[in-house]
């Protein structure tokens, strides 16, 4: 994931926020989760005019409740003061002596020591039943497994924005069949920082289902064999529909103002999302290979210092690592001989 300054950096590029020091609260009260913060910061700023009119009618429920709880109290405290053989009551009752104690101690002491005994056994068997349903249930079998041997439910929880990139996969196949570009089924961030893992440009899609132009774009232009070809060895490539949340949001980032509405991003030296090129409207398969092959040529430098300043960095942390090895195995080694001198 990205690194803290990554975080704030994306945060203002989605949100427009330009003052930093009220991104990095924001960031901070959810806990660097940049798409809870996002998220929460949009629907803050949907809702802030439904607060405003909320009745005024709650303060004086809260008063009503409150002067009730008082009397209340109030009315107990007098019970409790108006009678004076209530303690008397309580005293009456007197405890068991000394000598019943003393029978009965080591009957206690027992009945003690059988039931921690007894708690020890039942937590055993708890954890060693949780562990064999555990793993029955990863082999298929148990009752966490569902009818075709599948988990009903996740291992793992997955993000909402990750849940709504699966969604749109699964709507894009079944409305335009599997041959397609290969998008992630992660956020958006994520697909980012796997662009920038693998050294490639993100080819984003902001799809539309209600425009007149979507249909026939995927079906002539985003399916046909030679694009997504193209597309799955040049780029990583991310799909969201504009009616879900990170779609809708990503169209008002990147000014969408046409649809169908295509995008080539990288992460800029300044901490930024780069936009580089932006398609807007139909296009042919031709006339997207000819503008992504010359948007490819002009970022293949920068490409390719990235990747040898990666692995410049590795070599040398690898060659540290070794020198460290090297320094203790010595050091080892010479305390041992100072040993045995």
């Amino acid at each position: 994931m990205v690194d803290v300054a990554d975080k704030l950096a994306y945060f203002q590029a989605i949100t427009g926020l330009e003052d930093p020091d009220l991104c990095t609260e924001i960031l901070q009260a959810h806990g660097w989760d940049l798409e809870l913060a996002i998220s929460s910061f949009t629907s803050t700023n949907n809702n802030n005019d439904a607060d405003n009119n909320v009745p005024s009618t709650t303060t004086a429920a809260a008063a009503d409740v409150g002067s009730s709880d008082m009397e209340s109290s109030s009315s107990v405290s007098r019970d409790l003061f108006d009678r004076p053989d209530s303690g008397a009551g309580v005293v009456a009752a007197a405890a068991p002596g000394l000598a019943w104690k003393l029978i009965t101690l080591p009957f206690s002491v027992i009945s003690g020591s059988l039931g921690l005994i007894s708690g020890a056994v039942g937590l055993g068997l708890w954890a060693a039943g949780g562990i064999l349903s555990y793993s029955l249930g990863m082999v298929g079998l148990g009752p966490s497994a569902g009818r075709n041997g599948e988990p009903s439910a996740r291992l793992v929880s997955v993000s909402a924005a990750a849940r709504e990139a699966m969604d749109f996969v699964l709507v894009f196949e079944r409305e335009y069949g599997s041959r397609r570009p290969n998008f992630v089924t992660e956020g958006f961030m994520d697909a980012l920082q796997r662009s920038r893992n693998a050294y490639k440009l993100l080819f984003v899609y902001l799809h539309s289902p209600d425009h007149q132009d979507t249909p026939l774009f995927c079906e002539r232009t985003l399916c046909s064999e030679v694009f997504t070809a193209f597309v799955n060895e040049n780029f990583v490539a991310w799909g969201g529909s504009i009616r879900a949340s990170e779609g809708f949001k990503m169209s008002n980032s990147l000014k969408a103002s046409r649809y169908p509405f295509c995008a080539v991003v990288m992460p800029a030296t300044n901490q930024r999302i780069a936009l580089l090129q932006q398609i807007e409207g139909p296009k042919s398969p031709e006339e997207m290979l000819m503008i992504l092959q010359r948007v490819l040529e002009e970022s293949a430098p920068v490409l390719v210092a990235a990747r040898l300043e990666s692995e410049e960095r590795r070599n040398n942390m690898r060659l540290r690592e070794e020198q460290d090895a090297a320094y203790r195995a010595a050091l080892e080694a010479d305390q041992v001989k100072l040993l045995y001198n």
